[in-house]
């Protein structure tokens, strides 16, 4: 029996459309066609226009029924550049706690996860914790009282800590797929993760046991996947592929991108390199060249794929690394990257659709590694798809989004449960105001929550199926909590200040229920507790009652023609350990405070700064001598006071500012600023500006050269 199966592959620049046939367990694959976005409709993996992806989508299928018949029905992936990772921590007091066991490690790695997943959604406010699936973890490293180290089972001391690195699938790209789908009329058959696509078909069950690394390199980004202990454990993103290779010979021979990419993909099948400049210029180059010039771009794009591995492995090379995509075709690529993890050469390798088992093809299809992820999407939505299961937890129906074997702790994370209560309810918390601001002093740890799985006792690793019923009892209440004043007050600290140049002590006042306390006062529940501990500037100046450095400090304000100026340049400056700051700014222990006092401007000033003019001064050339003409352009006043320009004008000042003489000079102006006179013997004359003739009522500017010149008989 012979079994269709249509996939398409949604990436950021094409969908790729892929028709197999599903054989007696093997796969030939009959068709591929590749259609380009026509604009940015993809970005990191998620649908942004989902019309513009539908078009695409319609076109694939629309060729492919013409040759093939009705498709009606398909498999698709998410981006495997659409996976949030996020690391977390978290610390665990276990000063009265008995000998750690592996249930408690696993609930301390639920906290982190959980902890995650918070980070990742306080990155965007308008998301939620139920908007992302948790789609995998692995534990960087454990910590005990601050240490490394290898295991905690067993172990005692103060604090236990954990770091984990998980990984997340946001719903809104499974939901997006769904919507491009149904624009185009296809039913979504299957759903697999692109990675996993990849890893399904190259990386059996079996060899999943292996600490191994799946890349696929792209174009824009290089995407990643880590197998261990028989599932996949960590996937990450570079921003780096086979675009930074293509840029690279761009730049140093002049091409154009197209050009760069269409040497860049030839290196690999000849001797010689044919390119043209953007200046025209055909040349060959040898290959070995080519390589060189890209051995930078390609030694960048393996230094960043072997941190990621690393970052997603624990700080450990995997055992082999396994390269797909166009990218890895980038020559020396695999020697280099074995290189940057310390791997023998033969444990790095491109894997190519040849590598796939009981696969056939038509002729014209190629043997490339681009094709890898399409293929796997198609035979890994047939073989392995992701599915939904519904259980219950504490009678609250959770769907949780199957990617591997589900355990309980899955299930707890898809509810939101908070991890806490893993262990109990704490002793009663002591309930106290402090400042207004209710405070809970937790009580004693208690013992372990019990879980039930279908009514037996289980625990968080435990296997869950579709149905199952899962139920939280909470243990023992610890004992309720105990507080002294200085248990609250470590930051409430006194504080040494020098405010220019004078020493001066700084220090909190506490009063419990109206009445002044020492600082080892038990307190009691529901206790008042006041603390007033100058923590700014302008707290601190207040307590040590220097208020007139306050008004000094004021921003230098006056109000022209009732609108209000700002003046930054006439305002005090203060001086936080020779920083200027502003009064709200925090004030430490041995903090030095200067105030940089500025004198009040005089009204010249205010002017100049405010770039108005108090008079109109221009100088001229009269019968070869220089004439400044002056006329005053305003008259200021304060109340009923006229100003003068020498006049200092405090803060907060109001003023009136009439313009006055606001008509240009003309030529008979400068008679009223020179000493010449009308010569006697004077008949006939001829009125000159810059050598051409004028009148005395023309307008004149600075520079300009006058002269009258007479006739003589």
């Amino acid at each position: 029996m012979v079994t269709k199966l249509f996939a398409l592959d949604i990436g950021t620049r094409s969908v790729v459309g892929i028709i197999l046939e599903e054989r007696d367990q093997a796969f030939h694959v009959v068709d591929i066609l590749v259609e380009e976005h026509k604009e940015r409709a993809m970005v990191d993996g998620q649908i942004h226009n989902v019309l513009k992806v539908a078009e695409a989508i319609i076109s694939i299928k629309t060729k492919l029924e013409e040759k093939h018949g009705p498709l009606e029905k398909v498999s698709v992936a998410a981006a495997g550049r659409a996976l949030k990772t996020e690391q977390a921590s978290v610390q665990m007091d276990i000063k009265n706690r008995p000998i750690f066991s592996e249930e408690d490690i696993s609930r301390l790695e639920l906290s982190a996860v959980q902890k995650a997943q918070t980070n990742l959604v306080q990155k965007d406010i308008d998301k939620q914790s139920s908007h992302y699936y948790c789609v995998g973890y692995s534990v960087l490293y454990y910590r005990l009282d601050g240490e490394e180290i290898g295991s905690l089972v067993d172990q005692q001391g103060a604090e236990a800590s954990i770091e984990v690195i998980a990984t997340f699938l946001p719903r809104v790209v499974v939901e997006s797929l769904l919507s491009a789908l149904k624009r185009a009329g296809l039913e979504m058959e299957a759903l697999t993760l692109e990675p996993i696509a990849a890893i399904n078909v190259l990386i059996p069950t079996s060899m999943r046991r292996l600490n191994v690394a799946l890349v696929d390199i792209g174009a824009g980004t290089s995407d990643i996947a880590i197998t261990n202990h028989g599932t996949i454990v960590a996937y990450g993103m570079v921003p780096i592929a086979g675009d930074e290779i293509t840029e690279s010979l761009s730049d140093h021979y002049l091409l154009d991108f197209p050009f760069a990419e269409e040497a860049k993909r030839s290196i690999n099948q000849n001797d010689f390199i044919h390119i043209q400049d953007i200046l025209g210029f055909d040349q060959e180059i040898p290959k070995e060249e080519v390589i060189n010039v890209i051995r930078p771009a390609t030694q960048v794009l393996a230094a960043s794929i072997s941190s990621e591995i690393l970052r997603l492995n624990n700080n450990k090379p995997t055992k082999a690394v396994m390269l797909v995509g166009g990218g890895s075709l980038t020559p020396a690529l695999t020697s280099i990257l074995a290189e940057k993890l310390n791997l023998p050469e033969n444990r790095v390798a491109v894997r190519g659709i040849d590598a796939i088992q009981n696969l056939t093809k038509e002729e014209h299809i190629p043997v490339t590694p681009e094709l890898v992820t399409p293929i796997g999407i198609a035979i890994a939505a047939k073989r392995a798809p992701i599915q939904y299961m519904s259980v219950e937890v504490n009678n609250q129906i959770v769907r949780l989004f199957e990617l591997k074997e589900m355990t309980v702790g899955d299930a707890l994370l898809a509810a939101n449960i908070s991890t806490r209560i893993l262990y109990g309810k704490p002793g009663a918390a002591l309930a106290v105001q402090v400042n207004g601001q209710d405070i809970y002093i937790p009580g004693e740890h208690g013992k372990p929550a019990i879980i039930h799985l279908n009514g037996k006792e289980a625990n968080t690793k435990t296997i869950i199926q579709s149905n199952d019923q899962i139920e939280l009892l909470e243990g023992q209440d610890g004992k309720p909590g105990e507080a002294t004043v200085r248990d609250l007050l470590d930051d409430a600290s006194v504080k040494t200040v020098t405010i220019q140049g004078v020493m001066h002590i700084v220090e909190p006042k506490v009063r419990v229920n109206g009445e002044n306390v020492s600082l080892d006062t038990p307190l009691k529940e529901r206790d008042k507790v006041i603390v007033d501990t100058p923590q700014t500037l302008e707290q601190v100046l207040i307590a040590i009652k220097k208020e007139d450095y306050l008004t000094q400090l004021k921003p230098y304000t006056i109000t022209i023609n009732e609108k209000n100026h700002y003046i930054p340049d006439f305002t005090s400056i203060m001086l936080l350990n020779d920083n200027p700051v502003k009064l709200q700014y925090p004030i430490q222990d041995n903090d030095v405070v200067q105030i940089k006092n500025v004198s009040a401007p005089s009204l010249q000033e205010i002017a100049y700064k405010l770039d108005n003019r108090l008079e109109n001064r221009i100088k001229v050339i009269f019968q070869n001598e220089e004439v400044e003409l002056v006329k005053e352009c305003a008259i200021v006043t304060a109340g009923d006071v006229n100003l003068s320009y020498q006049d200092i004008i405090p803060n907060g000042s109001i003023l009136q500012w009439q313009e006055i003489n606001t008509s240009p000079w003309i030529y008979q102006d400068v008679f009223r600023f020179s000493n010449w006179t009308l010569p006697e013997f004077a008949s006939s004359f001829q009125i000159l500006k810059n050598g051409q003739a004028s009148g005395f009522d023309e307008e004149i500017f600075g520079g300009d050269h006058l002269e009258i010149v007479f006739n003589h008989k």
